[in-house]
Parts: structure tokens; sequence; C-alpha cells
């Protein structure tokens, strides 16, 4: 079995940082790409960044030069770290870890956390 879980989440002012931590555990061979996604009340999730195997980060626009996504794959975790966050980034937060299983060639399985909440408020 393959968990991954998140950390980090809370409740920061605007204009502050926070940084979230994603760790994928369990029996697999590899983590391929992971990515952090993010849901508001109303909305649906969106890919806020992601990053592959070998280490090509994409973002969206909205979270461009604020937010930067980092991988360690020693630990087979990865890190979102955000700045300048604005209420508009207040959302759940989920990792998804793409994961070659032992035994299963080259096929990649996603994996979800449970999420980790991040408001931004004065």
């Amino acid at each position: 079995q393959v968990q991954v879980a998140e950390s980090g989440g809370g409740l920061v002012q605007p204009g502050g940082s926070l940084r979230l931590s994603c760790v994928a555990s369990g029996l697999f061979f590899s983590v391929d790409s992971m990515a952090w996604y993010r849901q508001a009340p109303g909305n649906d999730r969106e890919l806020v960044a992601n990053i592959t195997n070998s280490g090509t980060a994409n973002y969206l626009d909205s979270v461009k030069g604020r937010f930067s996504i980092s991988r360690d794959d020693f630990m087979n975790a990865a890190y979102l770290q955000m700045n300048s966050l604005n209420a508009e980034d207040t959302a759940v937060y989920y990792c998804k870890a793409g994961v070659v299983r032992v035994g299963d060639g080259s096929r990649v399985t996603d994996y979800w956390g449970q999420g980790t909440q991040v408001t931004v408020d004065s």
C-alpha cells in the first residue's frame, strides 16, 4: 500500500508565506511526477504546480513568481513554497504522487493525500 501525507498548512496573513510538504511512503519502486492541487469552496480542484522526475516544473499562471515546487527523491517528498499569499490562495491543498509500484513495470499509479487547509486572512 502507498500513502501520501501533506503537512504545513495553516492560517497566514496576506503577504505571508507557507511551506507545504508532501511525503509518499509504503512499498513502491519509485516516484514519478509529483503535483500540488487546490480546491476552494464551490470551485473545482485545480492544478497549482507539478514537477517531473527530471525536475521540470510547471505552474498555474496565478501563482507564477510566488510559488515554487521542489522535490527530494531520497525522501520521496515534494514541497511547495508559497510566498506573497493572498485571499484567493485560500483552499485545501492536495498532493498527488505518481508512483511506480513494485511489479508494475513502468506503469505509474496516482495516489492522493488527504489535503491540508491553507487560509489567508488578516
